[in-house]
């Protein structure tokens, strides 16, 4: 029974203990005991607590038998991404320079809106370094692996929740993303992962690489990610940007409004080189989408790849974020990371500026081209997973992980609601993930594209060995 319990989605708990055929202490149980079978084999959790869980679960159980559920995701176990502040439990996001002693007094938006909503808050999972990079080894948690093949990357910096979703640690998880962080591990690991339009979920405490970075949900099916972004995407105070309550997702869920759609697909943005195997995989994934009565049409959106804006940005974040670090720490941080954070900081004000002008600019040309199709379609990343422990391919003439993943970072830059849904697996049985871009605020019209592709190449119906 454990196995199939955690084989099942949020959206089939949620049915289960509607009808009382199911509990959430059985459903909080089962995760537990799959923790303790099959973390040591991807390092996925980097805490657990188990008590803390069932007695959650337990709250959970009594509230369904009173028939009084405390909101959308009552009893659902969820994992938290250990960049994320969780009230009670240390958030040391990977780093040897934080101490676990805290004090730990405060949730973050996101996390306060899941316990409002009555979920089973499991743990946290592992994430690189203050989430700076595309895969997922730090200092502190050491090297989180792909399910499918622990010799793999789960990809980053969300690697952790996408390696405890893919294994049935939990339905839910949430991520975070600055430059593809929820979509790369989505992509590699076989999982649904959307990073919002800006705003849409709220940020707290800010981000040193500021507005690159969003806050989301991942999960094995499109309807989950939907349900819990109407769950964490609720407004508050502590995020200025944050938008006011928007229309509920889960509701305008529906592959019918493809018909007649403009979309868009380009197969490397103009400028990327894509492996065969990821190349037929997607353009499998775009019939699924004219088949439901898009009309797609081969097109690029015409910018050149941002990468020098994107790497200005994010590496002047790293040099913030490496400044406000204690003196006496400083040489626990990891290698890469100091070598981010000093190009960062030989970058001069106007340069920075001239970046933010460069990014409006992007997000302008990408406004204009949504005036024609509103739906773009890409690769979500251009390789399969490779080997765990480093922070590039093998053979890679670069040293940087922006160099390996050009589909993601570039809807940071512009804000725009981008999510990766699986649609196929290599020769060598590793996920594939299909990237679907949207106009700001098209939320719901991008996961209604990605349940198209979900409900033609149901590829969540597959789990790793």
């Amino acid at each position: 029974m454990q196995n199939d319990i955690t084989r099942l989605s949020a959206t089939e708990l949620l049915a289960l203990y509607r009808r009382g055929a199911l509990s959430p202490v059985e459903a909080t149980r089962a995760v537990l005991e799959r923790i303790d079978a099959v973390n040591a084999r991807t390092n996925a959790y980097c805490l657990v607590r188990a008590d803390e869980a069932l007695a959650s679960a337990a709250a959970s159980q009594r509230r369904w038998r009173a028939g009084e559920p405390a909101g959308l995701l009552d009893g659902v176990p969820v994992s938290i991404k250990d960049l994320l502040l969780t009230d009670g439990w240390p958030t040391r996001r990977g780093s040897l320079t934080i101490d676990a002693a805290g004090p730990w007094t405060v949730d973050a938006p996101v996390v306060a809106r899941l316990r409002e909503h009555g979920a089973v808050l499991v743990g946290k999972t592992t994430t690189p370094e203050f989430g700076w990079k595309g895969v997922t080894d730090s200092p502190l948690t050491g090297v989180t692996r792909n399910p499918w093949d622990p010799a793999r990357t789960s990809g980053g910096s969300s690697g952790g929740s996408a390696a405890a979703v893919a294994s049935g640690l939990g339905p839910l998880s949430v991520g975070t993303d600055g430059g593809g962080s929820i979509r790369i591990p989505a992509s590699f690991c076989g999982i649904v992962g959307l990073k919002p339009t800006q705003g849409r979920v709220p940020v707290y405490p800010p981000s040193t690489f500021g507005t690159l970075s969003h806050v989301g949900p991942m999960a094995r099916t499109v309807a989950d990610t939907a349900l819990m972004l109407d769950v964490i995407g609720a407004p508050d105070f502590r995020d200025s940007l944050a938008l006011d309550r928007q229309p509920s997702v889960s509701a305008q869920l529906d592959v019918s409004r493809l018909a007649g759609r403009q979309v868009a697909y380009s197969p490397a943005l103009g400028y990327a080189t894509v492996d065969p195997e990821v190349d037929a995989a997607v353009r499998a994934a775009v019939g699924a989408l004219e088949a439901h009565g898009a009309r797609v049409s081969l097109a690029d959106p015409g910018f050149a790849s941002p990468r020098a804006v994107f790497n200005r940005l994010w590496y002047a974040g790293a040099a913030r974020l490496v400044a406000d670090i204690p003196d006496a720490r400083r040489d626990l941080i990891e290698t890469g990371l100091a070598e981010a954070a000093e190009v960062g900081a030989r970058c001069s004000v106007l340069e920075y500026l001239q970046a933010l002008r460069e990014r409006s600019e992007l997000g302008i040309a990408m406004g204009a081209f949504h005036q024609t199709y509103e739906l773009l379609v890409t690769p979500t990343e251009p390789i399969v997973a490779f080997a765990a422990g480093v922070e590039v391919p093998d053979g890679s003439a670069e040293s940087r992980w922006p160099s390996w993943t050009p589909f993601s970072y570039p809807f940071n830059l512009t804000h725009q609601p981008a999510a990766t849904v699986p649609c196929g697996f290599s020769a060598a049985g590793l996920p594939i993930g299909v990237q679907v871009v949207g106009p700001r605020h098209a939320d719901a019209l991008v996961l209604s594209a990605c349940a198209a592709i979900e409900a033609a190449l149901p590829w969540h119906d597959r789990w790793p060995a």
